[in-house]
């Protein structure tokens, strides 16, 4: 099966804030950013598409010709709990510091770790492939995209945010 993971556009939200499954608006750049995307998904097709529940997935899907795609909460982007909308900077909690060393394990801000997003992106994954479909799209998130990577052997958990994936792109996988 091939999947084309499409990121969402630039947010919003001040350099330095983290933000995971908070519903930011997009940037002002929306439509400059969404016009790109469409024009690269342009003569592709996809036999379903699928959006991450947050604002700023679901207004590019509907950007891109997608009005009413399939809404997962299973692509969502981590969880940071208690350190939504906080600047990092002034994130004084303890246990920052233990994500820092050792994000993959650690909940961040006592909600999920990114072991934890890796489990549920690919139960979405194989439900997905057992789906019947043959060319999904999916409008979601950074973390997300970086676990589907994981998920199709294409990188290791550990160098799975050395991928580039910016606002706004397009990742190809097949599973």
């Amino acid at each position: 099966m091939k999947i084309t993971l499409i990121r969402h556009t630039s947010v919003a939200v001040e350099p330095g804030i983290c933000y995971g499954w908070s519903d930011v608006n997009v940037a002002t750049s929306f439509e400059t950013e969404a016009s790109r995307v469409k024009a690269a998904l342009a003569g592709k097709s996809f036999d379903i598409a699928y959006s991450s529940p947050l604002s700023r997935c679901h207004k590019l899907a509907n950007f891109c010709g997608f009005p009413h795609p399939i809404v997962d909460e299973r692509l969502k982007e981590l969880n940071f709990g208690k350190w939504e909308m906080q600047k990092w900077d002034d994130i004084t909690d303890p246990a920052l510091q233990r994500w820092y060393d050792d994000w993959i394990h650690t909940p961040a801000g006592g909600a999920e770790s990114y072991e934890d997003q890796c489990a549920r992106v690919a139960a979405f994954l194989r439900e997905l492939l057992h789906s019947g479909h043959a060319h999904p799209c999916i409008f979601t998130h950074r973390g997300v995209i970086a676990c589907a990577l994981v998920y199709a052997g294409i990188c290791s958990v550990e160098d799975s945010f050395n991928e580039d994936i910016p606002y706004g792109s397009l990742t190809d996988i097949e599973i």
